[in-house]
This record gives structure tokens, sequence and C-alpha cells, in this order.
């Protein structure tokens, strides 16, 4: 099965860090519940996402994760791969040769923080490689999404948005999903609500922090 990075999608991951060298951020400018948005080179699933997302500055962010900062350590609480997991900072941004971006939420500390603990309550649930809202399982931005509605009294911090994985300007799919979702036995889920780590990127409710 395959099974990958994020709606906007996703691909393999566990090749990707092998295989690619990182990049150092200054821990001291990171800050709990900072968010941290990756492109991730992962094949033709990319090559698709890219095509119909929008990142903040013409990035191709295809993944996201929420800075988790215990004692001196700097982890990344995520949803890749399996399930939701927590990462060391140096590996999450080994996975890159590109520029990491931080954004970071213009909300209270005290609201961070109930991000974070419904973060870590997650830790091990299952991935959603379907990339369906609210079927008790995560896709990376999906997690974020919860985390801070949670955080925010149940009320939506970031924004649902339709989801398409059909080639710009025509009814055809990718055949890249079409391959994609065979694979997995269920229907394209195409036109349902979802969210990807390119729309929280330019969401007014984060600043980023370098630019």
């Amino acid at each position: 099965m395959i099974r990958g990075i994020c709606f906007t999608i996703v691909f393999l991951l566990t090749v990707i860090c092998s295989i690619v060298s990182g990049q150092t951020l200054d821990k001291i400018q990171l800050k709990n519940g900072d968010l941290l948005f990756e492109d991730l080179d992962c094949g033709p699933l990319c090559d698709a996402i890219e095509q119909v997302t929008q990142s903040y500055g013409g990035n191709h962010f295809s993944h996201i994760g929420l800075v988790y900062i215990k004692a001196d350590s700097v982890f990344i609480i995520e949803a890749i791969g399996a399930k939701v997991q927590l990462t060391p900072l140096e590996r999450f941004t080994g996975r890159t040769t590109h520029k990491i971006y931080i954004g970071r939420p213009k909300i209270s500390q005290q609201v961070i923080d109930k991000a974070l603990t419904f973060s870590v309550s997650k830790l091990g649930v299952e991935y959603d490689d379907v990339f369906l809202y609210n079927n008790e399982k995560y896709y990376c931005s999906e997690l974020i999404y919860d985390a801070f509605k949670y955080a925010n009294h149940n009320k939506p911090f970031f924004k649902l948005e339709p989801m398409t994985f059909k080639r710009p300007g025509s009814n055809e799919f990718f055949p890249v999903w079409i391959d994609y979702y065979k694979d997995l036995g269920t229907e394209i889920p195409e036109g349902k609500l979802g969210i990807n780590p390119g729309g929280i990127s330019r969401s007014n409710k984060i600043e980023i922090l370098n630019p």
C-alpha cells in the first residue's frame, strides 16, 4: 500500500530521509507551537499536488509539523509514514535540501499549549492515507487543523477547502491519483473538504518568521 506525506499529499518518506542531507534551524528561534513547512521531493504525487495547491512565497510545501520543546530537546509532532509521531528536529530537517519555513500562530501561548496537548494525545494514531477529514486518522495538515480547532474552543482556526485531484483547467484526474486510490481500493475524494500545508502557510493567522 502506498503511504505518504500529506494531502497535499504524500508518498514515501523513509527513502527520502536516507538519501538527502538537511539543514540547520536556529533552535533558539523556535518556540513551542511553531509550524514548520517542508517541500519534500516525493515524486509524481508531490508534482501533482504542487500543480493544484499554492504555498507562501511561491513555494511548494508538501508537509507540515508542530514544534514541541521538551527540556532542551526540540521535537516535531507530525503525521507521517504510518502514524502520528514525535520526530527529533534533526531528523525532520534532514529530509529535504529545500529551505524550511517557520510559521508562528498569532494566538496566545495558552491556546498554543492546548494545541500541543491535543497533538501529543494523538501520538500513535494511524496515518490518514485516504485524506478524508474526521475519520479518526490524520494526515499532516489535518492534525494541525484539529489541534488548533480544539485549542480555539472547538472553533476552526484554519480553513477547510474542497480538495481536487484533477489537472488544472480540465475534468481529468491526474493518472498518479487514479493509481493511488485504486491501490487503496477506494474512490478519489474529489470535492471533499480538506486542508494542506500550502493553505496553512498562506493563512493570516500565522506569521512567517524567515521569509
